[in-house]
């Protein structure tokens, strides 16, 4: 389907393009080729823009082309972010949100839908002209590891929307009794990328096999004590960790004693491109989570990536992996991780293991995700909600 259709869509997201690949690059840069895509950068805050010597001294919109129909907005000094007081700050979303209605008008839009990916982007549904809104929950937004029940912020915003979706099962039963239009879609893969096969990277080649591997964000929802503990307890495996190094914040002790043993590898941030080239090479996967009230709600988009691959994979008893316990080995503690990940390394007909796991993984691909997700806007968008503010 061509990206030229009468319905253009303001994406609010908390990412900027060039950074670290989300779910929200790999849904939204597919959605554009059913409906024009704007992906709206969140603002830098007006002091970057009024610093003589800063990098963004009064520096003008910046706009991208993603392609075709996507547009990548970057506001400047005309459009900054505000904490305070309020009134500014809304008046600045307000311009945002203008300047990326007008954007989308003038390409051609005849309907405008707000694509709100954090319920802190609730209040764009009073300050845009807008036909239709779709809330898609990839998170807990509370990041708490202790339960915590839904916000009166993401309640409204709940109420409000015309579809809501939701990426994990455990999300669905906390929100998705809310608002009648809640569809679950969960995580997908680009299959093709990651499960033709790559060249070894030169950097990983200089690892000694067996490589037990991880490749995503290193953040502080790891197990870094258990990982701790698995390397000591087999100093003739590689663990292999592929990824950038984010808020680690109260686990940095086991973080640094990771670093210092030789049989732990570091290899840093990849393009993804590059990431089915780790996978592939890695001996056996590891998605090593600790096991809290967050963590209950993720669903791993490193999952698919790796049964892509066709690797074993272990992973701490997580609430989305109750579906896939036929191909992913699900490991409580020390003892049964280092037997799951044993087995995994003795694996026997493994071209019959590798293929049940591509097969879960191909028939989660993004482009048959994003299909269903195109499939939920067109017809809510020509028959929005009352109460909603409408395009003039």
């Amino acid at each position: 389907m061509s990206g030229s259709g009468s319905l253009g869509i303001i994406a609010l997201v908390p990412d900027e393009w060039n950074g670290i690949v989300t779910v929200r690059h790999h849904v939204l840069q597919r959605l554009a080729r059913y409906h024009r895509v704007l992906w709206v950068e969140p603002a830098s805050n007006w002091r970057e823009f009024f610093k003589p010597s800063g990098p963004r001294f009064m520096a003008a919109d910046r706009w991208q082309q993603a392609s075709p129909s996507m547009d990548i907005l970057s506001t400047g000094w005309s459009h900054p972010g505000f904490h305070r007081p309020a009134s500014l700050s809304a008046a600045s979303l307000r311009s945002r949100l203008s300047l990326a209605r007008k954007r989308l008008l003038a390409r051609g839009a005849t309907h405008i839908a707000l694509y709100i990916w954090r319920d802190e982007f609730a209040a764009a549904l009073d300050h845009v002209a807008h036909d239709f809104v779709c809330y898609h929950i990839d998170d807990e937004y509370s990041f708490s590891d202790k339960e915590r029940p839904n916000s009166p912020r993401e309640l409204q915003l709940l109420h409000r929307a015309n579809q809501v979706i939701v990426h994990s099962p455990a999300l669905f039963s906390k929100k998705g009794g809310i608002n009648p239009n809640t569809t679950l879609i969960p995580n997908g893969v680009d299959y093709r990328l990651f499960s033709t096969p790559h060249v070894e990277p030169a950097d990983l080649a200089a690892v000694p096999h067996p490589r037990i591997g991880y490749a995503g964000v290193i953040k502080r929802q790891l197990d870094f004590d258990l990982l701790l503990r698995l390397a000591r307890a087999r100093p003739q495996w590689s663990l292999v960790l592929v990824g950038p190094v984010t808020n680690v914040e109260g686990k940095e002790l086991p973080l640094a004693a990771l670093r210092q043993l030789p049989n732990v590898h570091f290899l840093g941030n990849k393009p993804a491109a590059e990431l089915p080239g780790y996978i592939q090479h890695f001996d056996v996967c590891l998605m090593c989570y600790d096991v809290n009230d967050y963590t209950r709600y993720i669903y791993p988009l490193k999952l698919h990536e790796y049964l892509a691959s066709g690797r074993p994979t272990v992973s701490s008893p997580i609430d989305a992996m109750r579906n896939f316990s036929h191909i992913v080995t699900i490991a409580n503690d020390e003892a049964e991780w280092l037997a799951a990940i044993e087995h995994g390394l003795n694996e026997t007909d493994r071209d019959a293991a590798a293929a049940a796991r591509k097969a879960v993984a191909r028939a989660n691909d993004w482009d048959t995700l994003v299909e269903r997700i195109a499939a939920l806007f067109p017809a809510a968008a020509t028959s929005p909600q009352p109460g909603l503010l409408q395009h003039s």
